[in-house]
């Protein structure tokens, strides 16, 4: 007897805050129960057979409801109930999740004497993802990148872009980007706001982030993967250095258009050696 229910994100994931509330025809409620851990609803009340309505709802994420029909077992089985969050955006499940650094990657592109393109990366970084529970919103992304990593696959230009007329690495070793807020821009897409520290200047960045779903990794833990994009202006972070080959086209693009692409594994964690 009684009913039985599983509460599910998009993803698969087990919503374990959710409540479920049944009524009957007449809209009084005869049960209320809340998920466990696992997302799983069992509620043992005795239901007379009939038609009831069946709505579950949990904080960060859109109601649903459905129809249920109990027999005269006085069993209600409604199976799997798939929760949208609130808006219809998606994240990975909440809690905290660190950003894997072998399976990133950290890019920039900037403009070269106005007809090409030179692409660069730095390889040594690390950040964490706070996923909130209640209000997904108030999640936190945290990164610090090494200065002194650029890569750009030439050794002058990587030189010349450690030194005082970019970067200045001995005078600012790191790059760091705290996100100050998250605001949904569609479905699987944020915008998150920021503040990031280059070059001792600290200027306001948003982040175009796409989420792109999470799996089961061959080591036994979770990962999520983000896509991420921002357009950021030399001259914001008193990055002036200039060679105007001809008129009106510098040797290096004002414009540096930023790659992230993110693999985070759940929970607080460190790579191994």
């Amino acid at each position: 007897m009684g009913l039985t229910a599983r509460i599910r994100t998009r993803d698969g994931w087990a919503v374990s805050h959710a409540v479920v509330t049944v009524t009957d025809m007449t809209g009084t409620q005869v049960v209320r129960a809340e998920a466990d851990s696992e997302g799983a609803v069992h509620d043992t009340t005795a239901l007379t057979p009939g038609a009831y309505t069946v709505i579950v709802t949990a904080v960060g994420y859109a109601p649903a409801a459905s129809s249920a029909i109990v027999t005269a077992s006085g069993r209600a089985e409604i199976g799997h109930v798939t929760l949208a969050r609130q808006g219809g955006t998606e994240l990975p499940p909440p809690g905290p999740w660190t950003i894997d650094p072998a399976h990133s990657s950290v890019g920039a592109v900037a403009q070269h004497l106005g007809i090409s393109s030179v692409h660069g990366r730095f390889t040594d970084f690390t950040g964490s993802i706070e996923i909130a529970p209640d209000d997904v919103a108030k999640s936190r992304v945290e990164a610090v990148i090494q200065a002194a990593s650029i890569d750009t696959g030439n050794g002058m230009r990587d030189g010349h872009l450690k030194s005082p007329d970019f970067l200045d690495v001995d005078t600012y070793p790191q790059i760091t980007y705290r996100s100050t807020g998250l605001a949904p821009a569609g479905s699987d897409r944020w915008t998150v706001h920021g503040e990031l520290t280059m070059h001792g200047v600290v200027r306001p960045v948003d982040l175009d982030l796409a989420y792109l779903g999470t799996g089961a990794d061959p080591w036994g833990g979770t990962r999520a993967a983000f896509r991420a994009t921002a357009e950021l202006r030399r001259e914001d972070f008193a990055m002036n250095y200039n060679q105007v080959v001809q008129a009106g086209i510098s040797a290096i693009g004002t414009t540096l258009k930023v790659e992230l692409d993110v693999q985070a594994v759940q929970g607080e964690w460190l790579p191994q050696a």
